[in-house]
């Protein structure tokens, strides 16, 4: 028996990385997966990776019209959705001087209006369903504290540690649980973008910032989406339900809060 038997769960940002990760975890405990994607064709290949119990959607954090249809999709697909993961993000970085109106607002568009209005409209059909669910949000170490040249990223990761916070004293009256994960340096095809712009800021060689982050961390290594799965689904399970408005940190002891 599955500790997610019986539940439905939407992920967004799921055909790869981190959301990949959760959705094969969520399967594996028995839990049916909505694979929310801007990438709809690496969206339905992930899904058709998981079997029966997992379907691809089409979503556009960033548009409106897109977020309603992907719920109303999953909701009917799946009979309705238990559970949230607000995961689909985007990364920039540069001196506050290099700074482009289209880096703030298109980091802003999906870390932080993309994670706010995915809520809502799953938080409005859990309370017209009126048994609850849980929603978990995406932050950051990022989101703790501000670095030199990461000041949006950073600004948005926070916005969503305080999205949560506000969500969660909120929606608890409904029965609904919004609480966060905040990983650390966490490996894969996305860290080789990551590691190229501080190369480029930093006149670093291509390899040496993510060595270096990964010597740092106290565990002895940067972290993988697997780190990262164990407490997703803590947080979406029973155990979890006394458990309101808070961000775990989830990075090899990179941050103590």
């Amino acid at each position: 028996m599955g500790r997610l038997d019986g539940k439905a769960a939407l992920i967004t940002g799921a055909a790869r990385g981190i959301g990949r990760a959760f959705a094969e975890a969520y399967v594996r405990e028995g839990a049916r997966v909505a694979i929310g994607d801007i990438d709809l064709d690496s969206a339905r290949a992930t899904a058709d990776s998981l079997g029966e119990s997992a379907l691809a959607l089409h979503l556009d954090v960033t548009d409106q019209r897109s977020i309603d249809a992907a719920v109303a999709t999953a909701s009917a697909a799946l009979g309705r959705i238990d559970i949230l993961i607000n995961n689909a993000a985007v990364f920039d970085l540069a001196p506050i001087a290099e700074i482009t109106r289209e880096s703030y607002d298109t980091l802003f568009a999906i870390n932080v209006s993309g994670v706010l209005f995915m809520m809502q409209a799953v938080a409005k059909r859990m309370i017209a369903d009126g048994k609850g669910g849980k929603i978990i949000n995406m932050a950051s170490q990022a989101g703790r504290r501000g670095e030199p040249l990461v000041a949006v990223y950073c600004a948005s990761k926070a916005a969503v540690i305080s999205l949560t916070q506000s969500a969660g004293l909120d929606l608890v009256k409904h029965g609904i649980n919004v609480n966060a994960i905040a990983p650390g340096v966490v490996d894969g095809a996305h860290w080789d973008g990551v590691d190229a712009l501080f190369a480029k800021h930093e006149k670093l060689m291509p390899g040496e910032k993510k060595r270096q982050v990964g010597a740092a961390v106290p565990y002895g290594r940067m972290g993988t989406p697997e780190d990262l799965t164990g407490m997703a689904i803590f947080l979406a399970t029973p155990e979890a339900d006394y458990i309101v408005a808070q961000t775990y940190n989830v990075d090899g002891g990179n941050w103590m809060s």
